[in-house]
């Protein structure tokens, strides 16, 4: 009686719960699989860890929408508790979220870090990061993670959070150096699991967006579409894992129903199938294809990196097509909501 007079949604105890529940459960047997002699075993274990850092992340975004509980502070409480969970812990709960309500309000992804400028002033990490992404591994967000670890120390606007900045680093920091020490074997797999955590995050991020970013996150700027819903659907494309097997949207808590979220950011995300087919009527043009999903993440992993922008870059209606087909030079990386910078 108390928990589901907490919980917004009369159906967010079920489906909250749940997701909260895969989380402990999958992330804590993962962990303690990793430990195992056998290979099969590290595997699967390896994999539940993964999913178990994707799903918290995932109810990391829930929360900063308010979506699980009807006061913020309760949303914020578990925000907070997930991010450590997804290893997003180091900056704070507030900026991820304010970071996030930038892009819907001002439908632009409104960033402090110029990643583009970075890697125009320094072609060698360019290249080394090219190199490690032919290899599938997500160089281009370890970059933004590592800016994320060093938030305090990095961005001017954040100085003032250096000893909760510190006191994360030195407990993560201190723990995975003990794991590395007792058993480099589970150091490494769960180094692994991170790893794809990112890959599954930015997957599901590189294609929902036709638009570049801006550097003016801690600026008083209005943005020439803020509150333009017609061009904010326009600019925004669906990329479920599949429309045939709807649950299996589940293991990203529905994010690819992101028209649907865009369209009632107040929705949760057992809500948002219903309304993508109120808004598309099932049309399967209206939505990116997972096996061109899976094209465009493969073909543009290092063209993704620097300048992966250029003039005549398709947008709208033409940007969808382009998806659609698989082939085109189309997605970005670094687009988490989980680097609140």
């Amino acid at each position: 009686m108390l928990a589901k007079s907490l919980i917004k949604d009369p159906l967010g105890l079920r489906y909250y719960g749940a997701a909260t529940a895969w989380v402990l459960l999958a992330w804590l047997s993962g962990f303690a699989g990793l430990f195992a002699d056998r290979f099969v075993v590290n595997v699967v274990a390896t994999v539940l860890l993964a999913h178990g850092m994707i799903i918290a992340a995932y109810l990391v975004h829930e929360c900063a929408h308010n979506l699980v509980f009807k006061k913020a502070r309760h949303n914020a409480r578990l925000g907070s508790l997930m991010s450590w969970f997804c290893g997003a812990s180091y900056g704070t709960y507030d900026d991820i979220r304010y970071k996030h309500f930038r892009h819907h309000v001002d439908n632009d992804d409104v960033v402090w870090f110029d990643y583009d400028a970075f890697f125009a002033r320094h072609p060698l990490v360019t290249r080394l990061t090219r190199a490690l992404e032919w290899l599938y591994i997500p160089a281009h967000d370890l970059i933004m993670h590592g800016v994320m670890v060093l938030t305090s120390f990095v961005i001017p606007e954040r100085r003032g959070q250096r000893l909760r900045n510190v006191t994360v680093i030195a407990i993560r920091g201190g723990l995975f150096l003990a794991l590395a020490i007792v058993a480099p074997k589970a150091a490494v797999l769960y180094v692994i699991a991170r790893l794809l955590m990112i890959h599954a995050l930015r997957f599901m991020d590189s294609v929902q967006h036709d638009y570049g970013y801006t550097t003016s996150l801690f600026e008083a700027t209005v943005s020439p579409h803020r509150g333009d819903r017609a061009w904010e659907q326009q600019h925004t494309f669906s990329n479920p894992i599949s429309l045939r097997f709807p649950r299996l949207n589940w293991l990203a808590l529905n994010f690819g129903y992101h028209n649907a979220h865009h369209a009632n950011m107040n929705l949760p995300f057992f809500r948002l199938p219903a309304l993508h087919r109120e808004l598309t009527r099932d049309d399967p043009t209206r939505v990116i294809p997972f096996t061109a999903q899976l094209s465009l993440y493969h073909r543009n992993r290092l063209r993704r990196v620097h300048g992966a922008q250029p003039v005549g870059y398709p947008q709208g209606e033409a940007y969808l097509e382009a998806a659609r087909s698989g082939r085109a030079a189309v997605g970005g990386n670094a687009a988490s909501f989980l680097t609140s910078f």
